[in-house]
Order: structure tokens, then C-alpha cells, then sequence
């Protein structure tokens, strides 16, 4: 079957490039100083067009067709299927009427090929929108069909400011899920504790990375330095979560007993401190682009009044170049917000209301992992109130992100 496929697949590229072929030879004619474009348009519209439909089109029967391939036996322990005869018939004739359809209707000269071609273009990128957006709907729209299920068991009240939050005790207790136990606040702010000691670290480093590289580093040491930073983003979250868990959570937990405090085994200082690493090169990226895209002429004036690089870069370029550094921050907020395998490695279970940077407290993104692992009811309250955890980080990180885009649009235009 698969090296059936493949043969048809190679066949159907060729006769494609034989169209394309043709329809070149097509688009030009002999005039009296040789060979001379007859429309400058007839080419794309009538080879272009000739192969996608016969490639659609053969693709489409193809596909349709190998539930009814035949089977052929090539030795005692190797067969493969091949299509019938009557496919093969089926695609020929296909080939033989696209291309003929394909040539009377697209090639000849009168044909209107720059509005055909604008027209299909913009067809594609119409379509390409609308998908983007309808993805985008139904995402939006399974969240909510699914947490208004959970909203009919347990009161939005005591979902959104609950002090409890203990999913597992309602399997046993019904009665639970009224008092509180699905109080969704000390989760909250467990992520959003995580996600400032992450930022802590990471929008310093990569600011200020950001401004050596661009105002102070030489061209050999930025070469050098700026690979190194994006490699990075390179690294899988899970290497992290191991960093974290066997290398960085020991060490924070030792400093601490040395010094006389009480550190958790999984404390959200260690799942910020290599979560910050992480959101390093996103903020160092985009601020490094942000600050390069700023005039040389808005540095050799504030030079040229007296104020020295440092005073430059201070007060003219990271003021100019603010609505890139705060779309760094904000792509790191939201990296962090949404980051799984560090914290699910990393970070506690326990739901623990609590901002103490030594404690173990746990996130969204780790309570739904934890809801949605196992055997269990699709539509009991535990499983419901992951989809109700998606929701409420889904409507947190756009509300960040409508404040921030509206703060750098706001400053931005005060700056101009």
C-alpha cells in the first residue's frame, strides 16, 4: 500500500511538470525577432492553475480510492497494495480532463490572468483568516461549554474566591464542592507567585543583555554572545524541569537550612529561578530587535548634546524603543503563565494560599495535569473544573494582555 502511494505520488509530480512544461512552451510564440512573450500572465495562470487542479483533484480520487487497493504478493513475506484497475482508469481519464478543462479555460491569451491570480490570492488569504479565527472560536467555545457544565455544580462565587481548593475530596463528598473545595484563589496565586520571581530574573538579564549587545558590544563579541543566549530557547522544557528538580531545588533547599530557614523540597523559588532562565532569550530577543530598531540619528543627537553612552541608552533609546521591550515582557508573562512541565516537575500538588517564596505552593497548569491524568468520570466535578482552570487562565492572560498592549500603546504615543 505504501510503496503503491508513493508511485502514484512520484507519477502525479511528473505529469504535473509536464503540464508546467507545456504550459511555458504555450505562453510564448515566434514573432519576427524570435521568441516573444504572447501575455506576460498566460504562463502562472495556465501552468500553475493546470497542475494544482489535476494535483487536487488526483490527490482527492487517490485518497478516496485505496480502501480499494488490491493486494500483491512479492515474496513469502512481503506484500504490498496496488490500486485497482478500474482506479487507475479513473485517474487517467482525471488527468486526461483536468488538463484538457485546465488549457481551454485558463491558457488562451484573452484570458483575464492578473485578476484571476489577484483573485485567487486573495481567496487564500480570506480563507487563511477565517480559519485562524474559527480555530481560535472553538477554542473559546469548548472552554466555555464545559465550564458553564461545571458552573451548574459549583457557584462561580466559590469557584473564583474559594480558600480551598481540593478536587480529590469531592469524589467522596458531594457536599464538599459547596464549601469550597474548589476554591480556584490559592492556585491563582501560586502561578502568579511563580510567574514574578520568573520575570524577576528574567527581564533584568535579558534587558540589560539587550542594551550591551546592541549599544556596547563589539560585532565579534555580539556575534558570539547573541547564539549563545537563543540556544537557550532551544532547550526542551523538560530538561529544565530536570535541571530543577534534581540539580537547583537541592541547592536552594541547602542554602536555606544553612542559614536557619525552612525551605520546601519543591519551592517556588526554584521553579522561578530556571523558569526565568527559560524567558531569557524571549526578552533579551525581542528588546535586542526593539533597540536596533531605533534611529542612530536619536543617538548621535543626545551625543552630540553631551551625554555619554550610558545617559544615551537610559534616557533616549530604551524610551523609544519601550513598546518592543514591553511586547518582550508581555511574550515572556504569558510563556510563564502557561509553562507545564518546569512546575509540574518542579512545583508542588498541595494547593497551599501562600506568597512565601520558600513554600511549595502549586499552579493552574499543574492542577490541570493532575485533573485530566487517570481513569475517571468525563462529566464529574473534577474533571469539569480543569476546563474551568483553562478558562480562568485563558481570561487572565488576555486580561494582561489587553492592559499591557494598551499601557505600550499609550506611552508609545506620548513618546512621539
Amino acid at each position: 500500500m505504501l510503496y503503491a502511494s508513493l508511485a502514484t505520488l512520484f507519477a502525479l509530480a511528473g505529469l504535473v511538470f509536464c503540464l508546467h512544461a507545456f504550459a511555458r512552451r504555450h505562453a510564448f510564440v515566434k514573432g519576427k525577432n524570435g521568441r516573444i512573450r504572447r501575455d506576460a500572465y498566460s504562463f502562472p495562470a495556465a501552468s500553475l492553475t493546470t497542475g494544482c487542479i489535476v494535483a487536487i483533484a488526483s490527490l482527492l480520487l487517490l485518497s478516496l480510492s485505496l480502501p480499494l487497493s488490491l493486494p500483491l504478493s512479492l515474496s513469502s513475506s512481503l506484500s504490498v497494495g496496488v490500486p485497482s484497475p478500474f482506479v487507475l482508469a479513473g485517474l487517467c481519464a482525471l488527468f486526461s480532463a483536468c488538463g484538457v478543462f485546465a488549457f481551454v479555460r485558463f491558457a488562451p491569451p484573452s484570458f483575464p490572468a492578473r485578476a484571476f491570480v489577484e483573485t485567487v490570492l486573495r481567496v487564500l488569504l480570506l480563507l487563511s483568516s477565517t480559519l485562524a479565527i474559527a480555530t481560535t472560536l472553538a477554542i473559546v467555545a469548548s472552554l466555555l461549554f464545559e465550564t458553564l457544565r461545571f458552573f451548574e455544580e459549583v457557584s462561580p462565587s466559590d469557584f473564583l474566591f474559594g480558600l480551598h481548593w481540593s478536587p480529590q475530596t469531592a469524589l467522596f463528598a458531594d457536599d464538599i464542592g459547596a464549601s469550597g473545595a474548589f476554591g480556584s484563589l490559592p492556585v491563582v496565586v501560586g502561578t502568579l507567585l511563580i510567574t514574578v520571581i520568573a520575570l524577576l530574573v528574567a527581564v533584568p538579564v535579558g534587558l540589560f543583555s539587550a542594551i550591551y549587545l546592541v549599544e556596547f558590544a563589539s560585532s565579534r563579541t555580539r556575534a558570539i554572545v547573541k547564539p549563545t543566549l537563543e540556544v537557550l530557547s532551544g532547550i526542551p522544557t523538560v530538561v529544565y524541569g530536570f535541571f530543577a528538580a534534581l540539580v537547583l531545588a537541592p541547592a536552594v533547599r541547602t542554602l536555606g537550612e544553612a542559614l536557619g530557614l525552612n525551605v520546601a523540597s519543591e519551592s517556588a523559588l526554584a521553579a522561578g529561578l530556571v523558569m526565568g532562565v527559560m524567558l531569557i532569550p524571549f526578552v533579551s530577543s525581542l528588546s535586542d530587535d526593539a533597540l536596533a530598531a531605533v534611529p542612530q540619528d536619536l543617538r548621535n543627537a543626545s551625543l552630540a548634546l553631551g551625554a555619554t553612552p550610558s545617559e544615551t541608552a537610559a534616557k533616549v533609546v530604551l524610551p523609544a524603543a519601550m513598546p518592543g521591550v514591553a511586547a518582550g515582557v508581555l511574550l515572556a508573562f504569558s510563556r510563564a503563565v502557561g509553562e507545564t512541565m518546569i512546575v509540574v516537575m518542579a512545583a508542588g500538588l498541595a494547593a497551599k494560599l501562600t506568597i512565601n517564596p520558600l513554600d511549595a505552593p502549586t499552579t493552574i497548569t499543574v492542577q490541570i495535569v493532575t485533573l485530566l491524568t487517570g481513569d475517571q468520570e468525563f462529566d464529574s466535578s473534577k474533571t469539569l473544573s480543569a476546563f474551568a482552570l483553562g478558562m480562568l487562565l485563558f481570561c487572565l492572560t488576555l486580561v494582561i494582555n489587553a492592559a499591557a498592549l494598551l499601557a505600550t500603546r499609550r506611552y508609545g504615543a506620548r513618546y512621539e
